[in-house]
């Protein structure tokens, strides 16, 4: 990490210091359509990035651009309504400012979401996937460059990269909730261009269930700091060549707040085990 972004992440942590109602337990990141969960919290403190000296605004439509505290079943949450992107230009350590500052602000778990899309031909739109690993295929990662050893080690392990007991805390939610939980590997490439059918039959053969544009950059950041990760992909379309449909973002948009109910649901209840437990 050069010394400037280092710089840059302390000046953020420093601001929202200043103006956080509470030390955070866990932490939430809400991809494509999914923001609104965020305004369900009880006690909301609402930081827009704008505000924020060091912090990246989006400039994706579907990522409202805030740092949400509240408070979920007691549990002391801070969300981040939508992300930045490699694809908007940005570097690998400026994607991944925002996650960490949560985990310099307290969270020890963070949960993670992202609309994705689905590589198994008998899934559908408006699936919800548990990322049980990924591929980066990004090409770069947030750790390049001379290690920051107050944030983590040179080499760090990914064994684990998605934490085991939170993963089973999803999957004891989703069957007490009746909600279908699909599981699989998350292929995270560059974008902003969707896949080529090919590339998609690329990644399939390379044992990916879903693909997307984000997600896993944030994941290496956080394993980096010791922080516990669960992530979760919302199937907004099947990948090129699998449906025959021409694929947009206002597809992604609609297939994500058609689950939003049904998500808000499920992100509630992780939200409470895994505080009780973070």
């Amino acid at each position: 990490m050069s010394s400037s972004e280092l710089a840059q992440l302390s000046t953020l942590v420093d601001g929202l210091h200043k103006r956080a109602p509470h030390v955070p337990r866990v932490g939430l990141v809400l991809g494509s359509g999914l923001g609104s969960f965020a305004d369900d919290l009880k006690s909301i403190t609402k930081i827009p990035y704008a505000e924020l000296t060091g912090m990246p605004v989006s400039s994706v439509v579907g990522h409202a651009g805030n740092f949400v505290f509240g408070t979920w079943e007691g549990v002391p949450v801070v969300c981040m309504q939508g992300r930045v992107h490699l694809y908007e230009g940005h570097a690998a350590p400026t994607v991944v400012r925002g996650t960490r500052a949560m985990a310099k602000l307290g969270a020890t778990c963070v949960l993670l979401t992202n609309a994705a899309g689905g590589l198994e031909p008998s899934w559908t739109p408006g699936d919800l996937m548990l990322i049980t690993d990924h591929l980066n295929l990004t090409g770069t990662t947030p750790l390049l460059g001379a290690n920051e050893d107050a944030l983590g080690p040179r080499f760090a392990d990914m064994t684990r990269a998605y934490d085991p007991e939170i993963m089973q805390m999803a999957r004891e939610v989703g069957q007490a909730q009746h909600i279908a939980l699909r599981e699989g590997v998350y292929a995270g490439l560059l974008g902003p261009s969707y896949e080529t059918p090919a590339e998609i039959r690329m990644v399939r053969t390379l044992g990916a269930q879903a693909v997307g544009m984000s997600t896993v950059l944030e994941v290496i950041a956080l394993r980096h700091m010791g922080v516990r990760i669960g992530a979760l992909s919302c199937i907004t379309n099947l990948g090129a060549g699998i449906s025959g449909n021409v694929l947009s973002h206002t597809e992604v948009e609609e297939t994500a707040r058609a689950k939003r109910q049904d998500l808000k649901r499920f992100l509630g209840h992780w939200i409470a085990l895994a505080g009780e437990n973070a």
